[in-house]
């Protein structure tokens, strides 16, 4: 037969103490999931800190575009000759 419930601790004398109502048609992802989800967000936690130092070792220096060549049509460019 089922649990003890409100109507059975009630008749015993003892009052059942609930800090939250229970419904038994609900899904709740209980300690598993629990523990799933701060497993994946510790692993998270790790590429992010590892990724921080990757992009800490790039060593990333602009190097200055090349002097424009005039073309030789323009009529702004110096002649030659």
């Amino acid at each position: 037969m089922g649990g003890v419930t409100a109507t059975h601790a009630h008749a015993l004398g003892r009052p059942l103490v609930s800090l939250a109502e229970v419904n038994q048609d609900k899904v709740t992802p209980g300690l598993l999931g629990f523990v799933i989800f701060a497993a994946i967000a510790f692993g998270l936690w790790m590429l992010m800190k590892n990724m921080g130092k990757q992009m800490k070792k790039i060593d990333f220096e602009e190097q200055a575009p090349p002097p424009a060549v005039p073309h030789p049509t323009d009529p702004k460019s110096p002649r030659r000759g």
